[in-house]
């Protein structure tokens, strides 16, 4: 195995590390914040024995050593326990269930950023200080400011309800045309990041000495710029869009909500407000898994980018 196996599976071991650290504090974080799960399943009026029998039932009056250690085999096993709502199913099938329809939201929305900001940081560079540059800052400005939980209702009040070109949220629509809407709201703020990381990369790599040359030689310019210049401002840019994925998660539990889209953001919200703890817990080793295998993928993609990774 060569260096950068190496050091890819030292990244892997520290990966699952963070996880578990993460897991583990919002294991002790979901049983400080207020609210009873069985209060939150019998109300106030129940009687005293049966929420001793419920909380026993849950495993809640147990040492809260002797429920990290069986939280712990749960995870291990695979189950990561059961749902305290829904007594007959495991957390790892909840959320296998409602997996899918994240996942798609979550790649039309990456599509949807790179998609746009990679080709209009590469244009707005070219073509610095002209009307292009100032359009794709204001876009650049316009992502930042403007919040999911605005823009996705006006996105539905323009092209669902007034134009009527796309279905409005929930009901049983499926489909590309149910994702448009959802994944422009979510994937915009992405676009806005990484269009102005995409510029400021672009500006400093086309003024260096190799990109110079390449012209000198007669290159074209869609060579120079794509795989002189871009190839190189392509690593900053990628680590700007790999931090950036937990705001996109984040964001998928906000939008998920506003398009009435059953989802891991929707399982999460619900499992919140009605304390209950394994899908909470589930939820986030899904959400932290996620986040720190990207970061591992980011890794492998600069070593394939740039052979001086490597060899570092």
């Amino acid at each position: 195995m060569g260096a950068f196996g190496r050091y890819l599976l030292l990244r892997l071991g520290r990966a699952a590390l963070t996880v578990f650290a993460v897991v583990t504090l919002v294991f002790l974080l979901v049983r400080v914040i207020p609210g009873d799960p069985v209060d939150t399943m019998l109300g106030d009026q129940a009687a005293p024995e049966d929420r001793a029998a419920l909380r026993h039932a849950l495993a809640l009056d147990a040492p809260l050593p002797s429920q990290y250690a069986r939280f712990v085999g749960q995870v291990v096993d695979g189950s990561l326990g059961h749902s305290f709502r829904q007594r007959d199913r495991t957390v790892a099938s909840l959320l296998l269930e409602v997996a899918p329809s994240t996942v798609a939201l979550t790649l039309a929305a990456l599509l949807v950023g790179w998609g746009l900001a990679i080709p209009l940081g590469i244009v707005a560079a070219v073509r610095r200080g002209t009307r292009v540059d100032r359009v794709a800052s204001t876009f650049g400005v316009l992502g930042l400011a403007i919040p999911h939980i605005w823009l996705g209702p006006m996105l539905v009040l323009l092209f669902a309800v007034t134009l009527r070109w796309l279905p409005l949220p929930g009901g049983d629509h499926v489909g590309v045309a149910a994702l448009v809407l959802p994944a422009f709201t979510l994937g915009t703020g992405l676009a806005a990041i990484l269009m102005r990381q995409t510029r400021a990369a672009m500006l400093e790599v086309l003024s260096e000495q190799y990109v110079v040359a390449a012209r000198a030689r007669g290159l074209r310019e869609s060579t120079v710029v794509l795989r002189h210049a871009f190839r190189n401002a392509l690593l900053p840019v990628l680590t700007v869009g790999a931090a950036q994925l937990g705001a996109l998660l984040s964001g998928a539990v906000i939008t998920e909500k506003i398009f009435e889209r059953q989802g891991l953001g929707t399982l999460f919200l619900e499992a919140f407000f009605t304390r209950d703890f394994p899908v909470i817990q589930g939820a986030v080793i899904v959400f932290g898994t996620t986040y720190v295998l990207v970061q591992v993928l980011v890794d492998v993609v600069y070593g394939v980018a740039d052979p001086r990774v490597r060899l570092a």
